[in-house]
């Protein structure tokens, strides 16, 4: 004989849903609806009741009420490639009027007076956590990578930075301090030939008198210009060196 038709409403109909991470305890609802006129005794069994706790598990269902039952699936290592063959049945029997222990009447019970429904377990993981999962093998390369380009994108800043602003001015003053160099070689050219030019009108006497005087002269300011114009060279390139390594 036939068994006769569920008279509780499921909430889930089908599908038991639990939504990951599973590193934790994860709990999903089912609801229980006793649309009759009569009291209901119900049974939730699994497939795997090592993995599930059911709380409650059994009981009774007064006439027009219902219940809520959750299903808490226990801490394991996900594999998305892995189906889950886990199903979940909800037993009825409708309590007899005179019902005083509920194990007795399911002992008792015929089969074709037991109503039964099957809902299929589904995993579910969160989209984001899925990239983390799947990036968790990579994690030290991607930080190792981020870094690069956060040092990259820095560098980028401060070379861009740097060409708009600092260079164009450092080449400005190199350029001016270069046209002082050479202004100042010009002069200390200027001042040897007329010192020449004087040394030719002096007399032979004067002229060896003042040659000794006039080329420590010479030879102190020429010593004295070209210091100058090195110094200031070399105080141009470590300028020079010295923003571009900033």
């Amino acid at each position: 004989m036939a068994r006769q038709e569920q008279v509780l409403l499921l909430e889930p109909q089908h599908e038991l849903r639990f939504r990951g991470p599973f590193t934790d305890v994860v709990t999903t609802t089912l609801k229980l609806s006793n649309p009759t006129d009569r009291n209901v005794c119900f049974k939730v069994k699994t497939t795997a009741p090592r993995r599930y706790c059911v709380r409650p598990n059994s009981g009774v269902i007064d006439a027009g009420t219902s219940i809520n039952v959750s299903v808490m699936l226990q801490p394991f290592d996900y594999d998305p490639n892995e189906k889950s063959k886990h199903k979940f049945m909800v037993q009825s029997l409708v309590a007899p009027p005179d019902m005083t222990d509920t194990e007795s009447v399911w002992k008792e019970a015929k089969p074709e007076e037991l109503m039964d429904s099957k809902l299929r377990c589904v995993f579910e993981m969160p989209i984001e956590n899925e990239k983390m999962h799947d990036m968790d093998s990579n994690k030290m390369v991607s930080s190792s990578l981020l870094k690069s380009e956060s040092s990259t994108l820095s560098m980028k800043s401060v070379v861009s930075s740097l060409d708009d602003g600092e260079v164009k001015r450092i080449m400005e003053e190199c350029k001016r301090l270069q046209m002082e160099v050479q202004r100042l070689r010009e002069e200390n050219k200027q001042i040897r030939e007329d010192d020449g030019l004087r040394m030719r009108k002096s007399t032979a006497v004067s002229s060896q008198h003042s040659s000794s005087s006039s080329g420590v002269t010479v030879k102190e300011e020429g010593f004295s210009a070209r210091a100058v114009a090195l110094i200031v060279l070399f105080f141009v390139v470590g300028v020079v060196i010295g923003k571009l390594v900033l």
